[in-house]
């Protein structure tokens, strides 16, 4: 069975919503990061940076929130039939850890980059329910799980961005959604 290594309020829980949307069977190896358990050689073995989340899949080893995402849509046969369909997928994710995260989280840059950002999200998602087209993917774990963690961490209401604003409401409405992120 994979396991999904993490820590309390940690990038694990973007990776544990997208298991359970997919209802793969999974163990969650909470970390105690205060007591420095991600430094241990056992979890170093599975990510050498000590880092979280980390997954173990069988013999497979892998860190990295995006890395691991693209993994599962691929072992779930949820990334698509075209190479078109697999690239943009990984753009998205790609798009959510480096550029919408710095973005967004990066006190120094979120005044720049919203206005950049959020404007050409929102023509996207006024257009279609999901970034990939008509049906929720492993792209909307990876950039609606940090649209929903600004809601709440910046706190940014998206009021100037409605389809956003919609599109945030429509995933925290998601049960595995509540179950990982909002852990209810």
């Amino acid at each position: 069975m994979l396991k999904l290594y993490g820590g309390a309020r940690s990038r694990a829980s973007i990776v544990q919503w997208y298991l359970e949307e997919l209802a793969a069977p999974y163990e969650f190896v909470m970390l105690d990061m205060k007591a420095e358990q991600h430094l241990q050689p056992d979890y170093l073995a599975i990510n050498p940076f000590g880092k979280v989340p980390g997954i173990v899949d069988g013999d497979f080893k892998l860190f990295e929130s995006g890395a691991i995402l693209i993994y599962l849509a691929e072992k779930y046969n949820k990334i698509g039939d075209s190479l078109a369909q697999r690239a943009t997928l990984a753009q998205w994710v790609l798009f959510a850890n480096s550029t919408l995260g710095n973005g967004l989280f990066l006190e120094a840059s979120r005044e720049k980059e919203i206005p950049r950002l959020l404007p050409p999200l929102n023509e996207i998602l006024a257009s279609q329910p999901f970034l990939m087209g008509a049906e929720f993917s492993a792209a909307d774990v990876a950039v609606g799980s940090l649209l929903g963690y600004a809601t709440f961490m910046i706190p940014l209401d998206f009021k100037d961005y409605p389809a956003i604003a919609n599109y945030v409401k429509q995933l925290a409405d998601r049960p595995a959604y509540r179950k990982s992120i909002l852990k209810k």
